[in-house]
């Protein structure tokens, strides 16, 4: 099995939906791609940083479910990251209350040596010039996965393309895809993005399901329709640890295995939004996944007869 390298924020999120709010939890892209992808038992490692402020009892979600923070640096005298957000009653949008950058300000990733031969590397949003820094302490990884956002793309597009043109895979929202690639129809923009670097483009539709393009080729993964969801955040993360999790484990990158990877994303990440901040993935099972993924599979198959 692959090892896995997460580079992406640990953090503490304040969070306000239709359903309720939240005071400071735990949050943060790294800890999410971190959780989904130890579903698969992958031996994951997380390059992140937190201050003095980062509570013992967070850490030791880390350290009880085997996720190795030798990359974790902790800045004492410092602050953790810190996001505060609002959602609207479609809880497709959201407002940003607040963020405070703190010690991710300054943030310069190191990867433990023991990870630097990592196969699987998963570069969670940060900006450009950090996710670069970890692709140059790699080895000879087989797989690099990059998330990013449009925020980057405002504001330091030139050192984004830089990382796009070195990774095999990127995932983005619709929006994103469209805002980078200058494309509006999806199929479009997927191959002008595969253009600037990337083998395989995954582009998020949150509750509308994922899409995945490859040369001339494209797959489609709906998202299980839910009667209620509480807490959109960390979803696009734990879709993306589900999806490089899958890769890790089954060691195979074909198009068609990333097809499967996709699924398992789109089944964690369904979990994901039914509760407040991490508090599902904490306590999901495997039977649950394993249900919910025959669920999966009942929503997208049917026979059809072609004359």
């Amino acid at each position: 099995m692959s090892k896995l390298v997460v580079v992406g924020t640990v953090a503490f999120d304040k969070i306000e939906t239709p359903f309720g709010k939240t005071d400071k939890i735990l949050g943060g892209a790294g800890t999410y791609i971190g959780l989904a992808a130890k579903k698969f038992g992958v031996d994951t490692a997380i390059v992140s940083v937190i201050g003095g402020d980062f509570p013992e009892e967070y850490i030791n979600i880390f350290k009880e479910r085997d996720i190795n923070i030798d990359g974790l640096k902790m800045v004492e005298d410092g602050k953790t990251f810190f996001w505060s957000g609002k959602y609207h009653n479609d809880m497709n949008s959201r407002d940003t209350l607040d963020t405070q950058l703190n010690v991710l300000a300054d943030f310069e990733p190191i990867v433990p040596a023991a990870y630097k031969d990592s196969k699987i590397v998963m570069l969670g949003n940060l900006h450009p010039l950090v996710q670069l820094s970890v692709i140059e302490q790699m080895d000879d990884p087989e797989l690099v996965v990059l998330d990013t956002m449009n925020f980057w793309m405002d504001n330091a597009l030139e050192d984004l393309k830089k990382v796009i043109a070195k990774v095999d895979v990127i995932t983005i929202n619709d929006e994103e895809a469209r805002q980078l690639s200058g494309e509006y129809s999806l199929v479009k923009a997927a191959r002008e993005i595969e253009k600037m670097g990337p083998k395989y483009v995954v582009i998020k539709k949150g509750e509308h399901g994922a899409l995945l393009f490859h040369n001339n080729e494209m797959f489609f993964a709906p998202a299980l329709p839910l009667e209620e969801v509480f807490d959109p955040t960390g979803a696009g993360d734990t879709f993306a640890g589900g999806f490089v999790g899958y890769i890790a484990k089954t060691e195979d990158t074909s198009f068609k295995n990333m097809k499967n990877a996709i699924i398992y994303g789109s089944n964690l990440a369904s979990f994901c939004v039914e509760k407040f901040g991490t508090e599902r993935m904490l306590n999901l099972t495997d039977q649950e996944i394993d249900e919910r993924l025959k669920t999966f599979k009942e929503l997208t198959q049917f026979k059809i007869s072609l004359d």
